[in-house]
């Protein structure tokens, strides 16, 4: 929970004067969302190959989407230190819309010591341990990736 509070703080805490629209960060939002999908399909296919028991595969493609969530977070914290304020939704299905952005907001949040967690016990070989959480973590982290998707796609 502290990464997590520390992004909320980085995101929504005060600014130095004029940094601001000091970098061009138009492309981020783009950038966020192909990385959203590449988590998700990595995602998908470490899935995959668990079940095929390909363990050390298995490894090396949860920990490349752990480095692309990584990625899109410090992308995310820098789009948002250098533009102020979200982009508003102007479509036709706002509630949809907030519905899918406050889970998305609050499930991100969750996420963070989720998979800490969780790729440390796999890391370490405590599969017992590993397993149980990772059946909470997956399905919480691709809702996470794929709405991040959907919300730029909703936004752009």
């Amino acid at each position: 929970m502290i990464i997590s509070g520390a992004v909320a703080f980085l995101i929504l805490g005060p600014r130095p004067e004029g940094i601001e629209g000091s970098l061009d960060v138009s492309g981020l939002p783009l950038l966020n969302a192909v990385l959203n999908g590449i988590t998700t399909v990595l995602l998908l296919i470490g899935f995959i190959l668990i079940r095929q028991h390909k363990r050390q595969l298995h490894k090396n493609i949860m920990l490349s989407a752990f480095g692309t969530s990584a990625a899109f977070l410090m992308s995310y914290v820098v789009y948002h230190w250098f533009k102020s304020g979200p982009k508003l939704y102007t479509g036709d299905w706002i509630t949809l819309y907030y519905f899918i952005l406050i889970s998305h907001i609050f499930l991100a949040a969750i996420i963070v010591p989720l998979a800490l967690i969780t790729l440390y016990r796999g890391w370490n070989d405590q599969i017992g341990k590993h397993r149980k959480i990772a059946k909470i973590t997956l399905p919480i982290w691709l809702y996470v990736s794929v709405t991040g998707v959907i919300i730029y796609v909703m936004l752009y």
